[in-house]
């Protein structure tokens, strides 16, 4: 009899635990992200799979003429008057809310969009956040969540073009328009603080993922962005959260590779990114930040995946979104 009890103990103990160890999921959208947010889910951070369908349609945004600063003139959005949801970046907070921002447009907006969920099904009203209104910019891309524990403050750091006059002879090595990093900040994605520049490598450069790697130790990925030639990736390092960063690392993914998120697995970084020409993601390894090894033979990730970040949830999280 005691034993009998034992074990419908541990069957109970063992079925209470079920959904608590977390899963790794990945956000994403599919061109040309007019319809949404899309995710991939994975056990082990390598080895990912879909989650079929959008699951939360743009509603905002790309609708309206915009007037281009450089030219004067009054421009239609490109897939006007369609909404867009591009680059989605998910942060759980400390209560359990996650947090949605993604680009609202290729050219046209100053503003990042913003929804809230707290089971990643059911959403909040989507909101556009202002950031660059008073700037000389056409566009707000790829904004990107980073939450510091220690002041219990939310980043979101972006990249915006600017005005030609600013461009520097590093600039100029490439033919495409330029760009800087920019960020923001917020306690409770309700007041922001004004916008600042972030980080200035003193090029055209885009695609901002900050990571803490411990106390007084952040990396921040980003990607040169002068084409051609120079569209890659690397690392910089600071004290804090908001900088400054400094000794850059290697170039480590291929040329025209962009969207770069990282994710600890085990005691190694696994670093993302989109390598667009080629259509497809890779990947590679690293512990330190200056040695990285290509891992594309240890991964697999469904085609059409376009830039998105990883985050961990609790099986259960996931449980429910596969039984929708």
């Amino acid at each position: 009899m005691m034993k009998k009890m034992l074990l419908m103990l541990s069957v109970a103990a063992l079925l209470g635990c079920a959904g608590t160890k977390d899963v790794y999921m990945f956000t994403s959208h599919r061109e040309p992200a007019l319809d949404g947010l899309h995710f991939l889910y994975s056990h082990d951070g390598l080895h990912w799979d879909s989650l079929p369908g959008s699951w939360l349609r743009p509603q905002i945004g790309n609708k309206e003429l915009y007037r281009n600063y450089a030219t004067g003139k009054m421009e239609t959005p490109k897939y006007h008057p369609n909404s867009m949801m591009r680059d989605p970046s998910i942060l759980q907070g400390p209560d359990g809310t996650f947090h949605l921002v993604w680009t609202l447009s290729w050219a046209g907006e100053k503003g990042f969009g913003y929804a809230s969920s707290k089971d990643l099904i059911h959403w909040s009203e989507q909101r556009k956040v202002m950031v660059m209104a008073d700037s000389l910019t056409n566009n707000v891309w790829a904004p990107e969540l980073f939450y510091d524990e220690g002041q219990k403050l939310y980043y979101i750091i972006w990249s915006s073009g600017i005005p030609r006059e600013r461009y520097t002879e590093a600039d100029k090595l490439g033919t495409n328009g330029c760009h800087r990093a920019y960020y923001t900040t917020t306690r409770d994605f309700k007041t922001f603080a004004p916008a600042k520049p972030y980080y200035d490598p003193g090029f055209n450069s885009i695609d901002g993922f900050l990571l803490k790697r411990g106390e007084q130790d952040y990396v921040l990925i980003i990607k040169d962005n002068r084409k051609p030639g120079y569209s890659d990736l690397f690392c910089v390092f600071g004290k804090s959260p908001e900088g400054p960063f400094g000794n850059p690392s290697v170039k480590f993914a291929p040329t025209y590779s962009e969207g770069p998120c990282a994710v600890k697995v085990g005691d190694e970084w696994i670093i993302y990114f989109d390598v667009y020409r080629q259509g497809r993601y890779g990947a590679v390894s690293t512990r330190d930040f200056q040695t990285f090894t290509p891992i594309d033979d240890r991964i697999s990730i469904p085609a059409g995946h376009k830039h998105g970040t990883v985050f961990r949830v609790k099986e259960r999280v996931l449980k429910k979104m596969l039984k929708q």
